[in-house]
């Protein structure tokens, strides 16, 4: 099963893929901001999860799960951003993100996260 992280951060997406291929996870995506997330993902079936951050130049994360929605995918997205008031955590899982993690985390966190979404997590 592939992963796709989308951040505008080239770090973020390092530090992301270095914890995932420490939890056996090796099929990694990555795009650039939301609207490359969403190109992406059209007719990809074997995307198993999406890590999606929400400040993004071009197409924020947010906007991302609302058209990823719209066009009928249902792969788990888990929305990893500094925003962490409440209303905020409330804005993305309505928009139909199912896990949120605020930044800064640590490899545990993502790993508590990623057990969620991934029957190979070991």
């Amino acid at each position: 099963m592939q992963v796709l992280i989308v951040d505008d951060s080239q770090i973020m997406r390092k530090i992301i893929t270095g914890v995932l291929k420490k939890l056996n996870v090796n099929e990694i995506l990555e795009a650039v901001n939301g609207q490359e997330a969403v190109d992406m993902l059209v007719g990809k079936t074997d995307v198993g999860l999406v890590m999606m951050d929400w400040n993004m130049p071009t197409m924020t994360g947010i906007d991302a799960v609302r058209k990823i929605r719209a066009n009928g995918s249902k792969v788990p997205i888990i929305m990893c951003t500094t925003e962490g008031e409440k209303d905020k955590v409330l804005e993305a899982l309505k928009a139909g993100a199912n896990d949120y993690l605020v930044k800064p985390f640590n490899p545990k966190d993502i790993q508590a996260k990623l057990e969620k979404f991934l029957t190979s997590v070991s």
